[in-house]
């Protein structure tokens, strides 16, 4: 049996088989959740529905977060389903391509909006629909990175949203815990991801974390998943308001320079 067996779970976020969520779903799957899954573009409609279809998933739905009835009319449809959930997760980020590129001053305001909008809003916007299906209490899991909390070449506004995404958690959980209701943050070591490609230079910051993290290893998506399953089980029943870091330990580091090099 399962740890998750009987618990029903929401999954915004894939986009393909490299996405965050997609390792998320798989993990979630496997220790016996009944899951729902919506995605963002129509274009990501032939990627998404052959992949949950591996595992059976039969609810498959788009909804732009961007759009107030279309997360109203998306939660509707998720109680005619399920009734009520236990599980949401949100994997959602957004930066527009030009503001990953340049210097953090060269940001653009509509850029900045769409950024907090997709990457920041979204969480609010999801669990102030999620709290009426969640009368038991449940979990709720947004995804960050630790440009948060450091500055990392070209992260820019990416890194400005996820600081604003750590505090929205810390408040949400606040507001829900009376509730029965977790709100935590996962902060992953760079994976490959769609939303990964849009920065430059990503592939050699990834390749030099794995070199210097202390566990000297690269994250991926099952490791990600393992923790969500940890954070939407009971053995995380009194964990709220954290940022759980799964980066192989790169975090700690105060100099990102192996020891070697020194000699």
């Amino acid at each position: 049996m399962g740890l998750l067996e009987g618990k029903n779970a929401l999954v915004f976020g894939i986009a393909n088989k490299h996405s965050i969520a997609w390792g998320i779903t798989q993990a979630l799957h496997r220790e016996g959740a009944n899951i729902a899954v919506s995605y963002a573009l129509e274009e990501l409609e032939r990627r998404v529905k052959p992949l949950v279809g591996e595992l059976d998933i039969d609810f498959v739905e788009r909804c732009n977060v961007l759009e107030d009835e279309e997360i109203d009319n998306l939660f509707a449809k998720v109680k005619d389903h399920m009734g009520t959930i236990d599980i949401l997760v949100h994997s959602i980020a957004y930066a527009e391509r030009e503001d990953l590129q340049g210097g953090y001053a060269t940001t653009s305001r509509l850029g900045f909006r769409r950024a907090m909008d997709i990457s920041v809003y979204s969480l609010v916007a999801l669990t102030q629909r999620a709290i009426p299906l969640m009368p038991n209490g449940g979990s709720i899991t947004a995804m960050t990175y630790y440009g948060s909390q450091k500055v990392l070449p070209h992260y820019n506004v990416m890194g400005v949203a996820k600081a604003a995404l750590e505090a929205s958690v810390r408040y949400l959980a606040a507001d829900v815990g009376p509730q029965g209701i977790r709100v935590n943050a996962i902060s992953a070591g760079p994976i490959k991801t769609l939303s990964a490609s849009g920065i430059a230079g990503f592939r050699k910051l990834s390749k030099f974390a794995g070199e210097v993290a202390p566990l000297r290893d690269m994250v991926t998506q099952q490791d990600v998943g393992n923790a969500a399953v940890w954070l939407a089980s009971d053995w995380g029943n009194m964990v709220t308001g954290e940022t759980l870091y799964v980066d192989a330990g790169y975090n700690i580091l105060g100099a990102t320079i192996l020891e070697e090099d020194l000699q």
